[in-house]
């Protein structure tokens, strides 16, 4: 997601645990039960394993209002007889259906209870379908507040679209409503008036006439889909194609855009091969072939959803027209396609089984945007980018929510994160190691959720140097460190970091009396450290690429 413009692998340590108990404790005496019964994992969520949705939909636009069914097919993971799945309470569950017979439920907030009449074996494949109506959440500021957004294009005719991460799919369809639960495929059914179309995720397999004025259309999607990416596009598309020469053979690109706009498909199509090309080169072949990538116009400025990205930033460079770095590196290319198409890696391919870990998704995909940058103009430049993109960093909260009640960490996860990542390569130091990194991730955690130990874990391996300091400073609190140098002798100095990290440590670069960069490895303790030829004038540390403060005497 875009942000508004306002704005384990054997590493885990004591204080990591102790942080995240008092963490959860913070959360039970803020959140109410509502928010955990939406973000938490209770074992009437984890007892059953969704495998397959047919999500069927009709859209009546002119009353706002929608009607349909979700087929939920699932699978035992312990023997049960009650489980709970998610539905904004201002929308009606008509009937749930169990092999041809209703079975009884209750309702408490979002959260719906389904009683089985007798217990479901660990292991066994089953179903039901959920029946459901009403009226829903109407997006005021999509794609930031979530829910549909009715709006018509300059013709008047309909062009409606939902967008609901962080709020949750359940705004507007029932599902089990929490990211650590991906189903493994879909085929999502939407019937429109016939003056408009619908274009939702993956492959479009049917297209099917009703009698009503209304005409049905049927996507299908092969791969695993996180809820929120689930979408709706209704709207008087003009429908223009492409094929992609990937890393993985033929990948098929689809554009859909308003009829009144066909004429600029120019600037969608340069910005989307680019796009794939820089990515793919980074990050490994695009991780959803078998469902294409699709740019679809929208009346919102965007959302990653996967495979049919929502768009609408007008057709021009940068983040509706201006640059956040004041680099001049944000106008060469068209933010929203960049940015959104960078969650189909990291927030799409790999995803925060959480919501406190959103940081994962959108540290990476700001991360990416500098990459991009990289991959045509140079390292320079996108460091250039990253360093201009601190001054959006708020340092208010910490950019990790907390876990289990639905809540994502500080905005600053998107700049801060970045810098984070730019950091890690920095100490690095070597581009061809930070290249199987990031490409690795996409490997190893290739259609998986994750959480903050898996990443701390696999970057802290494959780099060699442990992160664990620097993911607790940068990721759990909300100071940066300072690196205190006191010159005791010319050439010789006293060096720490003052961090609230107790036992914080992190590499950084300075520069030697001829204005080479070396890596020096200070602690939270006083080290002497001898740098011959530098005195307190000339000692200089790279706060280009290090987020830090630094103090001299």
């Amino acid at each position: 997601m875009i942000k508004a413009k306002s704005i384990a692998l054997g590493l885990l340590m004591c204080s990591a645990v102790q942080f995240s108990q008092a963490q959860l404790m913070k959360a039970k005496d803020i959140y109410n039960k509502a928010d955990s019964l939406r973000g938490e994992l209770t074992p009437l969520r984890t007892c059953y394993d969704i495998q397959y949705y047919h999500l069927d939909v009709k859209v009546d636009i002119d009353k706002k209002f929608i009607s349909g069914s979700n087929l939920f097919k699932f699978q035992a993971v312990e023997r049960f007889n009650k489980l709970q799945f998610d539905l904004f309470d201002n929308l009606s569950v008509d009937k749930v259906e169990y092999k041809g017979k209703s079975l009884p439920f209750s309702r408490e907030y979002n959260a719906v209870f389904v009683d089985f009449p007798d217990y479901i074996e660990k292991g066994k494949l089953d179903s039901f379908t959920v029946h459901y109506s009403g009226n829903p959440i109407q997006a005021t500021r999509a794609p930031w507040d979530g829910g549909f957004d009715w709006k018509k294009d300059s013709n008047g005719k309909p062009w409606v679209a939902t967008a609901c991460q962080g709020l949750g799919a359940s705004v507007w369809w029932p599902n089990k409503d929490h990211q650590s639960d991906e189903v493994n495929s879909m085929l999502i059914s939407v019937s429109v008036p016939n003056e408009v179309m619908n274009v939702s995720n993956g492959r479009l397999i049917k297209t099917e006439k009703l009698k009503n004025g209304y005409t049905k259309y049927h996507w299908r999607v092969e791969n695993p889909i996180n809820n929120y990416n689930v979408a709706l596009n209704i709207g008087d598309y003009a429908h223009f194609k492409e094929t992609y020469k990937g890393e993985k053979g033929p990948l098929s690109v689809d554009y859909y855009v308003l009829k009144e706009n066909a004429g600029k498909i120019d600037h969608l199509k340069k910005n989307a091969n680019e796009t794939l090309k820089a990515f793919e080169h980074w990050f490994g072949p695009y991780p959803f072939y078998e469902d294409g990538y699709k740019l679809v116009e929208t009346a919102h400025l965007g959302m990653e959803h996967q495979s049919a990205i929502a768009y609408g930033n007008k057709y021009q460079n940068g983040y509706l027209g201006g640059d956040g770095s004041r680099t001049g590196w944000g106008k060469k290319w068209d933010f929203i396609v960049v940015h959104e198409s960078g969650h189909e890696w990291f927030g799409n391919n790999i995803t925060a089984k959480d919501l406190g870990d959103m940081w994962i998704h959108e540290s990476f995909t700001n991360y990416s945007e500098a990459l991009f940058i990289d991959f045509f103009y140079g390292k320079e430049a996108s460091q250039a980018y990253v360093n201009g993109n601190r001054r959006g960093i708020q340092n208010d909260s910490p950019i990790q929510g907390p876990y289990n009640v639905n809540k994502e960490g500080s905005g600053d996860m998107y700049n801060k994160g970045g810098v984070l990542h730019n950091m890690i390569r920095t100490m690095i130091d070597n581009d061809e190691k930070w290249l199987k990194i990031l490409r690795g991730l996409n490997q190893v955690f290739y259609h998986k959720t994750v959480d903050y130990n898996d990443i701390l874990g696999y970057m802290s391996q494959e780099s060699g140097i442990n992160l664990d300091k620097t993911f607790e400073q940068y990721v759990r609190r909300t100071s940066i460190p300072t690196l205190e140098v006191i010159e005791n002798n010319p050439g010789v100095f006293m060096i720490r970091w003052n961090s609230e990290v107790e036992g914080f440590d992190m590499p950084v670069h300075i520069f030697d009396k001829d204005g080479k960069r070396q890596l020096i490895n200070p602690t939270d303790k006083f080290k002497v450290m001898r740098l011959e030829g530098l005195t307190k004038e000339n000692f200089k540390v790279d706060t280009f690429n290090y987020y830090i403060g630094v103090t001299i005497q």
